[in-house]
């Protein structure tokens, strides 16, 4: 076989390999900055810019799993979502912006947000059916947030969740009470950030002292049925025994005057 026959065959099979390579890479890429099936995808430009991509008002029940993974501001808003399940934004890294108002959504999944610590900056989470929070599904989630137009529930879960969301604190005044616990302590109504009298956990401190007051009387009356029981009980063996002591003399006597009966005869 001639040299040159070699070398052209050889040229031939590394271009074919090179094509290939090629082709997938741009396959890969594809895949990653494709825009999502039946949603709307732009592009921008500047230091703000980057990939939108639209899916408003398309019924979707679930998050889409094909977002492309450059996206930097996401509308998700006027569907039917009904929960957030966790890790579902994970692949986001550059997500910046995430609108998911007018769903109807009432369950965020502890690490429903979890890997955009970093990266988002607003979430608008407004006209969902929201009534409480889940402080593990914020983790690590500084955002601007809307939580306006929410049923929010205000109880003493609500009040001890707040604390420990890292969400900016003028986000928080979007939760007004719509019901509240107990229904006397007159939240409706009101931001709940700015009642700072408020005190909803104090039912449930006179709940617990209660119950605590109910178990440590019957840990007592069980003691003290106890403690009667066994004094009865003593006191009847005590009453035997001492009966039988009595009876011993008497026995003893009846003995000595039998032997002094039989000497004599």
């Amino acid at each position: 076989m001639p040299p040159s026959y070699w070398l052209l065959r050889h040229s031939v099979v590394m271009c074919l390999l090179l094509h290939s390579l090629v082709l997938m890479t741009l396959c890969f890429h594809h895949a990653a900055t494709s825009c999502s099936k039946r949603c709307y995808c732009s592009e921008s430009e500047g230091p703000a810019g980057g990939k939108t991509m639209r899916c408003s008002n398309l019924r979707l029940t679930e998050i889409p799993q094909d977002i492309p993974n450059d996206t930097r501001r996401l509308y998700l808003d006027y569907n039917l979502l009904t929960s957030i399940p966790a890790n579902a934004f994970q692949d986001l890294p550059l997500l910046a912006e995430l609108d998911l108002s007018h769903n109807d959504l009432a369950v965020l999944e502890p690490g429903a947000f979890r890997g955009l610590g970093a990266s988002l900056q607003f979430l608008d989470l407004s006209s969902n059916q929201l009534s409480s929070l889940d402080p593990e599904a914020f983790e690590g989630l500084r955002a601007r947030s809307n939580l306006t137009g929410n049923p929010w529930h205000c109880d003493c879960r609500l009040q001890t969740a707040l604390p420990r969301l890292d969400l900016e604190p003028v986000s928080l005044t979007g939760i007004v009470c719509q019901t509240s616990e107990p229904e006397d302590s007159g939240a409706q109504g009101v931001p709940f950030l700015l009642a700072k009298d408020l005190d909803l956990c104090v039912v449930l401190k006179k709940t617990t002292d209660v119950a605590m007051l109910v178990t440590m009387f019957g840990w007592f009356t069980m003691v003290i049925s106890y403690l009667v029981y066994y004094v009865r009980h003593n006191q009847e063996d005590a009453r035997r025994h001492l009966e039988y002591l009595k009876s011993l003399p008497s026995r003893q006597g009846k003995s000595e005057e039998s032997s002094t009966i039989s000497t004599v005869v």
